[in-house]
Protein backbone atom coordinates (compact mmCIF):
# COMPACT_ATOMS: atom_id res chain seq x y z
CA UNK A 1 0.00 0.00 0.00
CA UNK A 2 3.01 2.32 0.64
CA UNK A 3 4.22 1.82 -2.96
CA UNK A 4 0.96 2.26 -4.37
CA UNK A 5 0.70 5.38 -2.35
CA UNK A 6 4.59 6.93 -3.30
CA UNK A 7 3.71 5.59 -7.17
CA UNK A 8 0.54 7.52 -7.49
CA UNK A 9 1.76 10.62 -5.63
CA UNK A 10 5.13 11.48 -7.28
CA UNK A 11 3.83 10.36 -11.00
CA UNK A 12 1.22 13.28 -10.43
CA UNK A 13 3.50 15.35 -9.10
CA UNK A 14 5.59 14.86 -11.94
CA UNK A 15 2.62 15.44 -14.41
CA UNK A 16 2.27 18.72 -13.12
CA UNK A 17 -0.98 18.11 -11.39
CA UNK A 18 -1.72 20.80 -8.05
CA UNK A 19 -0.77 19.25 -5.19
CA UNK A 20 -4.19 19.84 -3.24
CA UNK A 21 -5.73 16.99 -6.36
CA UNK A 22 -2.41 15.01 -6.14
CA UNK A 23 -3.48 14.53 -2.08
CA UNK A 24 -6.77 14.53 -2.81
CA UNK A 25 -6.58 11.99 -5.61
CA UNK A 26 -4.71 9.83 -2.84
CA UNK A 27 -6.61 10.18 -0.65
CA UNK A 28 -9.78 8.82 -2.53
CA UNK A 29 -7.88 6.03 -4.41
CA UNK A 30 -5.88 4.48 -0.91
CA UNK A 31 -9.54 4.79 0.66
CA UNK A 32 -11.08 3.02 -2.27
CA UNK A 33 -8.48 0.29 -2.59
CA UNK A 34 -9.26 -0.72 1.20
CA UNK A 35 -12.01 -0.67 0.82
CA UNK A 36 -12.94 1.89 3.54
CA UNK A 37 -16.33 4.61 2.72
CA UNK A 38 -15.91 7.70 1.31
CA UNK A 39 -18.60 8.94 3.17
CA UNK A 40 -16.79 9.08 6.18
CA UNK A 41 -13.93 10.62 4.53
CA UNK A 42 -15.86 13.25 3.61
CA UNK A 43 -17.29 13.82 6.89
CA UNK A 44 -14.42 13.56 8.62
CA UNK A 45 -13.25 16.47 6.35
CA UNK A 46 -15.89 18.47 6.80
CA UNK A 47 -15.70 17.80 10.80
CA UNK A 48 -11.65 19.22 10.80
CA UNK A 49 -12.56 22.10 8.39
CA UNK A 50 -15.37 22.89 11.15
CA UNK A 51 -12.60 24.57 13.52
CA UNK A 52 -12.69 28.14 14.96
CA UNK A 53 -8.90 28.74 14.82
CA UNK A 54 -8.77 26.85 11.37
CA UNK A 55 -10.97 30.27 10.43
CA UNK A 56 -7.82 32.25 11.81
CA UNK A 57 -5.99 30.98 8.07
CA UNK A 58 -7.84 32.98 5.46
CA UNK A 59 -8.39 36.05 8.02
CA UNK A 60 -4.59 36.44 8.61
CA UNK A 61 -4.28 36.07 4.79
CA UNK A 62 -7.00 38.88 4.33
CA UNK A 63 -4.92 41.11 6.18
CA UNK A 64 -1.32 40.08 4.27
CA UNK A 65 -3.37 40.99 1.14
CA UNK A 66 -3.99 44.63 2.43
CA UNK A 67 -0.79 45.05 3.90
CA UNK A 68 0.90 44.09 0.27
CA UNK A 69 -1.09 46.63 -1.60
CA UNK A 70 -1.96 49.16 1.21
CA UNK A 71 1.37 50.94 0.56
CA UNK A 72 2.93 49.26 3.96
CA UNK A 73 6.19 48.08 2.67
CA UNK A 74 7.35 51.69 1.77
CA UNK A 75 6.59 52.97 5.36
CA UNK A 76 8.60 50.19 6.60
CA UNK A 77 11.50 50.63 4.29
CA UNK A 78 11.40 54.52 4.74
CA UNK A 79 12.03 53.55 8.69
CA UNK A 80 15.09 50.94 8.47
CA UNK A 81 16.73 53.74 5.84
CA UNK A 82 16.16 56.27 7.80
CA UNK A 83 17.87 54.78 10.67
CA UNK A 84 20.78 52.97 9.04
CA UNK A 85 21.92 55.84 6.50
CA UNK A 86 26.02 56.22 7.08
CA UNK A 87 26.44 52.65 6.97
CA UNK A 88 28.42 51.43 4.44
CA UNK A 89 25.67 48.24 2.27
CA UNK A 90 22.82 49.90 4.47
CA UNK A 91 20.25 48.94 1.32
CA UNK A 92 21.45 45.76 1.96
CA UNK A 93 20.70 46.02 5.82
CA UNK A 94 17.28 47.83 5.54
CA UNK A 95 16.21 44.96 3.14
CA UNK A 96 17.45 42.66 6.08
CA UNK A 97 15.21 44.75 8.67
CA UNK A 98 12.37 45.58 6.74
CA UNK A 99 11.75 42.05 5.56
CA UNK A 100 12.00 41.73 9.49
CA UNK A 101 8.93 44.14 10.19
CA UNK A 102 6.95 42.88 7.60
CA UNK A 103 7.06 39.66 8.36
CA UNK A 104 6.03 40.43 11.68
CA UNK A 105 2.85 41.99 9.88
CA UNK A 106 1.90 39.86 7.31
CA UNK A 107 3.14 36.15 8.22
CA UNK A 108 3.97 34.73 4.35
CA UNK A 109 7.28 34.61 3.55
CA UNK A 110 6.56 34.93 -0.25
CA UNK A 111 4.05 37.98 -0.14
CA UNK A 112 7.53 39.33 2.23
CA UNK A 113 9.53 38.42 -0.80
CA UNK A 114 7.01 40.24 -3.92
CA UNK A 115 6.76 42.98 -1.46
CA UNK A 116 9.83 44.03 -0.23
CA UNK A 117 11.42 43.01 -3.53
CA UNK A 118 9.46 45.31 -5.50
CA UNK A 119 10.44 48.32 -3.92
CA UNK A 120 14.11 47.34 -2.74
CA UNK A 121 15.58 45.14 -5.89
CA UNK A 122 15.74 48.32 -8.27
CA UNK A 123 16.93 50.66 -5.51
CA UNK A 124 19.95 48.44 -5.01
CA UNK A 125 20.81 47.79 -8.35
CA UNK A 126 20.50 51.45 -9.12
CA UNK A 127 23.27 52.49 -6.70
CA UNK A 128 25.53 49.81 -7.86
CA UNK A 129 24.95 46.48 -6.12
CA UNK A 130 25.35 43.59 -7.83
CA UNK A 131 21.52 42.53 -8.84
CA UNK A 132 22.60 38.56 -7.55
CA UNK A 133 23.44 40.22 -3.70
CA UNK A 134 20.11 41.90 -4.35
CA UNK A 135 18.10 39.46 -5.65
CA UNK A 136 19.82 37.06 -2.84
CA UNK A 137 19.37 39.36 0.30
CA UNK A 138 15.53 39.98 -0.14
CA UNK A 139 14.77 36.46 -1.48
CA UNK A 140 16.74 35.05 2.15
CA UNK A 141 15.10 37.86 3.86
CA UNK A 142 11.65 37.50 2.89
CA UNK A 143 12.49 33.62 4.62
CA UNK A 144 11.69 35.25 8.04
CA UNK A 145 7.65 35.65 7.54
CA UNK A 146 7.16 32.09 8.21
CA UNK A 147 8.87 31.63 11.50
CA UNK A 148 7.99 35.35 13.29
CA UNK A 149 4.43 35.76 14.71
CA UNK A 150 2.05 35.74 13.25
CA UNK A 151 3.05 33.06 10.94
CA UNK A 152 0.59 30.86 8.83
CA UNK A 153 2.78 27.66 8.72
CA UNK A 154 3.16 27.92 13.07
CA UNK A 155 -0.87 28.63 12.59
CA UNK A 156 -1.54 25.23 10.93
CA UNK A 157 1.01 23.36 12.53
CA UNK A 158 -0.98 24.44 15.68
CA UNK A 159 -3.93 23.16 13.90
CA UNK A 160 -2.82 19.29 12.99
CA UNK A 161 -0.42 18.51 15.91
CA UNK A 162 -2.98 19.88 18.53
CA UNK A 163 -0.92 22.44 20.31
CA UNK A 164 -1.28 26.16 21.29
CA UNK A 165 -0.69 28.62 18.57
CA UNK A 166 0.57 31.46 21.46
CA UNK A 167 2.98 29.30 22.55
CA UNK A 168 4.24 28.06 18.56
CA UNK A 169 4.25 32.43 17.93
CA UNK A 170 6.44 32.99 21.15
CA UNK A 171 8.62 30.36 20.11
CA UNK A 172 9.50 31.29 16.71
CA UNK A 173 10.61 35.30 17.98
CA UNK A 174 13.96 34.36 19.09
CA UNK A 175 15.02 32.14 15.96
CA UNK A 176 13.58 34.73 13.87
CA UNK A 177 15.67 37.45 15.35
CA UNK A 178 18.96 35.15 15.31
CA UNK A 179 17.98 34.65 11.89
CA UNK A 180 17.58 37.92 10.92
CA UNK A 181 20.63 39.18 12.92
CA UNK A 182 22.64 36.30 11.05
CA UNK A 183 21.97 38.38 7.65
CA UNK A 184 22.30 41.51 9.42
CA UNK A 185 26.23 40.86 9.85
CA UNK A 186 26.56 38.88 7.01
CA UNK A 187 25.18 42.08 4.64
CA UNK A 188 27.98 44.56 6.91
CA UNK A 189 30.60 42.22 6.36
CA UNK A 190 30.27 41.91 2.87
CA UNK A 191 28.86 45.65 2.19
CA UNK A 192 32.60 46.51 3.72
CA UNK A 193 34.70 43.77 1.58
CA UNK A 194 32.64 44.87 -2.04
CA UNK A 195 32.75 48.54 -0.85
CA UNK A 196 29.02 48.84 -1.21
CA UNK A 197 28.05 52.54 -1.07
CA UNK A 198 26.89 54.63 2.11
CA UNK A 199 23.59 56.47 1.93
CA UNK A 200 23.43 60.06 3.67
CA UNK A 201 22.84 59.97 7.42
CA UNK A 202 19.83 61.68 8.01
CA UNK A 203 19.07 64.37 10.93
CA UNK A 204 17.20 63.55 13.87
CA UNK A 205 14.20 65.29 12.98
CA UNK A 206 13.57 63.81 9.51
CA UNK A 207 14.10 60.45 12.09
CA UNK A 208 11.22 61.11 13.96
CA UNK A 209 9.25 62.34 11.46
CA UNK A 210 9.67 58.88 9.38
CA UNK A 211 9.19 57.35 12.36
CA UNK A 212 5.91 58.95 13.10
CA UNK A 213 4.66 57.83 9.74
CA UNK A 214 5.66 54.29 10.14
CA UNK A 215 3.61 53.39 13.21
CA UNK A 216 0.34 53.02 11.89
CA UNK A 217 2.20 50.10 9.69
CA UNK A 218 3.43 48.45 13.52
CA UNK A 219 -0.55 48.83 14.49
CA UNK A 220 -1.25 45.05 12.85
CA UNK A 221 1.76 42.96 14.99
CA UNK A 222 0.52 45.14 18.08
CA UNK A 223 -2.87 44.50 18.02
CA UNK A 224 -2.03 40.44 17.43
CA UNK A 225 0.27 40.35 20.17
CA UNK A 226 -1.22 42.88 22.82
CA UNK A 227 -4.76 41.16 22.14
CA UNK A 228 -3.58 37.49 22.25
CA UNK A 229 -0.59 37.54 24.82
CA UNK A 230 -3.41 39.91 26.64
CA UNK A 231 -5.94 37.73 27.54
CA UNK A 232 -8.21 39.88 25.75
CA UNK A 233 -8.77 37.65 22.08
CA UNK A 234 -8.82 34.59 20.47
CA UNK A 235 -6.08 33.87 18.04
CA UNK A 236 -9.46 33.59 15.59
CA UNK A 237 -10.36 36.88 16.88
CA UNK A 238 -7.10 38.84 16.39
CA UNK A 239 -7.12 37.36 13.10
CA UNK A 240 -10.30 39.14 12.62
CA UNK A 241 -8.81 42.60 14.34
CA UNK A 242 -5.46 42.08 12.29
CA UNK A 243 -7.85 41.99 8.91
CA UNK A 244 -9.98 45.38 9.82
CA UNK A 245 -7.29 47.18 11.12
CA UNK A 246 -4.96 46.64 7.95
CA UNK A 247 -7.51 47.71 6.20
CA UNK A 248 -7.79 50.56 7.87
CA UNK A 249 -4.06 51.79 7.96
CA UNK A 250 -4.23 50.94 4.08
CA UNK A 251 -7.09 53.45 3.24
CA UNK A 252 -6.77 55.91 5.68
CA UNK A 253 -2.51 56.42 6.75
CA UNK A 254 -0.88 54.63 3.69
CA UNK A 255 -3.78 55.13 0.84
CA UNK A 256 -1.61 52.55 -1.35
CA UNK A 257 -5.25 51.56 -2.65
CA UNK A 258 -8.19 53.35 -3.12
CA UNK A 259 -11.55 52.67 -1.22
CA UNK A 260 -13.02 51.74 -4.35
CA UNK A 261 -10.52 49.17 -5.09
CA UNK A 262 -10.61 47.39 -1.80
CA UNK A 263 -13.20 44.70 -3.45
CA UNK A 264 -10.31 44.12 -5.86
CA UNK A 265 -7.74 43.59 -3.06
CA UNK A 266 -10.55 41.40 -0.89
CA UNK A 267 -10.81 39.36 -4.40
CA UNK A 268 -6.82 38.47 -4.54
CA UNK A 269 -7.25 37.80 -0.61
CA UNK A 270 -9.90 35.30 -1.10
CA UNK A 271 -7.98 33.72 -3.84
CA UNK A 272 -5.02 33.13 -1.76
CA UNK A 273 -6.84 32.02 1.31
CA UNK A 274 -9.02 29.44 -0.87
CA UNK A 275 -5.91 27.98 -2.68
CA UNK A 276 -4.62 27.63 0.78
CA UNK A 277 -8.05 25.92 2.26
CA UNK A 278 -7.80 23.51 -0.79
CA UNK A 279 -4.89 22.15 -0.14
CA UNK A 280 -5.88 21.86 3.67
CA UNK A 281 -9.10 20.39 2.98
CA UNK A 282 -7.02 17.75 0.69
CA UNK A 283 -4.73 17.08 3.05
CA UNK A 284 -6.52 16.34 5.63
CA UNK A 285 -8.47 13.59 3.80
CA UNK A 286 -4.81 11.88 3.45
CA UNK A 287 -4.15 12.24 6.78
CA UNK A 288 -7.33 10.81 7.66
CA UNK A 289 -6.31 7.50 5.64
CA UNK A 290 -2.76 7.50 7.11
CA UNK A 291 -3.59 7.70 10.67
CA UNK A 292 -6.51 4.85 9.83
CA UNK A 293 -3.32 2.54 8.18
CA UNK A 294 -1.33 2.46 10.93
CA UNK A 295 1.78 3.73 9.34
CA UNK A 296 2.40 6.15 12.34
CA UNK A 297 2.04 4.00 14.90
CA UNK A 298 4.11 1.66 12.84
CA UNK A 299 7.19 3.93 12.34
CA UNK A 300 7.00 4.73 15.90
CA UNK A 301 7.56 1.21 16.62
CA UNK A 302 10.57 0.82 13.76
CA UNK A 303 12.18 4.08 15.62
CA UNK A 304 11.81 2.71 19.17
CA UNK A 305 12.90 -0.47 18.15
CA UNK A 306 16.22 0.39 16.59
CA UNK A 307 16.96 2.85 19.84
CA UNK A 308 18.25 5.57 17.63
CA UNK A 309 19.43 8.61 19.71
CA UNK A 310 17.58 12.13 19.53
CA UNK A 311 20.03 13.47 17.90
CA UNK A 312 20.45 11.07 15.49
CA UNK A 313 16.48 11.19 14.77
CA UNK A 314 16.49 15.10 14.91
CA UNK A 315 19.24 14.76 11.84
CA UNK A 316 17.53 12.34 9.85
CA UNK A 317 14.08 14.37 10.32
CA UNK A 318 15.94 17.34 9.09
CA UNK A 319 17.59 15.41 5.81
CA UNK A 320 14.10 14.24 5.14
CA UNK A 321 12.21 17.79 4.98
CA UNK A 322 15.36 19.27 3.45
CA UNK A 323 14.72 16.72 0.60
CA UNK A 324 10.93 17.22 0.67
CA UNK A 325 11.31 20.68 0.40
CA UNK A 326 13.11 20.21 -3.30
CA UNK A 327 9.51 19.17 -4.77
CA UNK A 328 6.63 20.86 -2.62
CA UNK A 329 5.90 23.70 -0.97
CA UNK A 330 5.45 24.50 2.74
CA UNK A 331 1.50 24.08 3.38
CA UNK A 332 2.10 20.70 1.50
CA UNK A 333 4.90 19.13 3.14
CA UNK A 334 3.60 20.60 6.74
CA UNK A 335 -0.01 18.19 5.99
CA UNK A 336 1.61 15.59 4.67
CA UNK A 337 4.76 14.95 6.97
CA UNK A 338 3.22 16.40 10.24
CA UNK A 339 0.59 13.93 11.34
CA UNK A 340 2.79 10.68 10.38
CA UNK A 341 5.66 12.66 12.63
CA UNK A 342 3.81 13.67 15.80
CA UNK A 343 3.38 10.61 17.60
CA UNK A 344 7.07 9.65 17.75
CA UNK A 345 8.11 12.86 19.48
CA UNK A 346 7.23 12.34 23.06
CA UNK A 347 8.64 8.74 22.27
CA UNK A 348 11.88 10.47 21.12
CA UNK A 349 12.22 13.23 24.20
CA UNK A 350 11.12 16.41 21.61
CA UNK A 351 9.05 18.88 22.61
CA UNK A 352 6.58 19.97 19.86
CA UNK A 353 6.81 23.43 20.42
CA UNK A 354 10.73 22.92 20.16
CA UNK A 355 9.82 20.70 17.16
CA UNK A 356 7.38 23.08 15.20
CA UNK A 357 10.39 25.65 15.13
CA UNK A 358 12.80 23.01 13.36
CA UNK A 359 9.96 21.69 11.43
CA UNK A 360 9.45 25.67 10.20
CA UNK A 361 12.99 26.50 9.29
CA UNK A 362 13.36 23.72 7.15
CA UNK A 363 10.47 25.01 5.04
CA UNK A 364 12.25 28.04 5.13
CA UNK A 365 14.76 26.70 3.48
CA UNK A 366 12.63 24.74 1.31
CA UNK A 367 11.26 28.37 -0.12
CA UNK A 368 15.10 29.39 -1.21
CA UNK A 369 16.49 25.91 -3.03
CA UNK A 370 15.76 24.70 -6.35
CA UNK A 371 14.00 23.39 -7.97
CA UNK A 372 10.70 24.39 -6.33
CA UNK A 373 11.51 27.36 -4.49
CA UNK A 374 9.02 30.00 -4.60
CA UNK A 375 10.60 32.91 -3.63
CA UNK A 376 13.09 31.80 -6.44
CA UNK A 377 10.26 32.36 -8.94
CA UNK A 378 8.79 35.15 -7.48
CA UNK A 379 12.41 37.49 -7.55
CA UNK A 380 12.88 36.38 -10.94
CA UNK A 381 9.48 37.28 -12.10
CA UNK A 382 9.34 40.56 -10.31
CA UNK A 383 13.27 41.24 -11.04
CA UNK A 384 12.98 39.38 -14.84
CA UNK A 385 16.48 37.95 -13.82
CA UNK A 386 17.05 34.05 -14.84
CA UNK A 387 16.33 31.98 -12.01
CA UNK A 388 19.91 30.61 -12.22
CA UNK A 389 21.20 34.38 -11.21
CA UNK A 390 18.79 34.06 -8.27
CA UNK A 391 19.82 30.61 -7.35
CA UNK A 392 23.71 32.26 -7.33
CA UNK A 393 22.76 35.11 -5.18
CA UNK A 394 20.97 32.57 -2.26
CA UNK A 395 23.76 30.06 -2.19
CA UNK A 396 25.69 31.86 0.83
CA UNK A 397 21.97 32.80 2.78
CA UNK A 398 21.87 29.28 2.20
CA UNK A 399 24.81 28.32 4.45
CA UNK A 400 23.94 30.72 6.79
CA UNK A 401 19.93 29.11 6.83
CA UNK A 402 21.63 25.72 7.30
CA UNK A 403 23.82 26.86 9.85
CA UNK A 404 21.07 28.57 11.87
CA UNK A 405 19.01 25.47 11.60
CA UNK A 406 21.75 23.48 13.50
CA UNK A 407 21.26 26.04 15.87
CA UNK A 408 17.30 25.64 16.63
CA UNK A 409 17.64 22.00 16.50
CA UNK A 410 20.72 21.13 18.44
CA UNK A 411 19.87 24.40 21.30
CA UNK A 412 16.13 23.64 22.45
CA UNK A 413 16.70 26.47 24.90
CA UNK A 414 16.59 29.30 21.83
CA UNK A 415 13.14 27.89 21.02
CA UNK A 416 11.78 27.24 24.20
CA UNK A 417 12.87 29.87 26.61
CA UNK A 418 10.17 32.27 25.59
CA UNK A 419 7.04 30.57 25.47
CA UNK A 420 7.95 28.46 29.16
CA UNK A 421 8.92 32.18 30.62
CA UNK A 422 5.20 33.36 29.41
CA UNK A 423 3.21 30.41 30.10
CA UNK A 424 5.21 27.99 32.14
CA UNK A 425 7.22 24.49 31.27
Amino acid sequence: MTFLFLALFFGLLAAGMPIFLVLGTCAGVLYYVTGQPLIGLAQGVINDLNSTTLMALPLFVMASAFMRSGGVAKALVDLATVWLGGVRGSLGLVTVVSCTLFAAICGSSVATALAMGSLLIPAMIERGYPRSFALGVVGASGTIGIVIPPSLALLLYGIVAEQSVPRLFLAGVLPGLLQAAVFFLWVLYYARKHNFPVEPSKPLQERLRVSMHALPALAVPIVVLVGIYGGFVTVTEAAALSSVTALLVSLLFYRGFHWTKTLDVIADGLRSAGTIMLIVATALAFGHWMTESGIPAKLVEFIVSHNFAKWQFLLMINILLLVLGCFLEVIATLLLVLPILAPVLKSMGVDPVHFSIIFTHNMEIGLVHPPVGLNLYVLSTISTAPVGEVIRGILPFLILLLAVLMIITYVPQLTLWLPNAVFGS
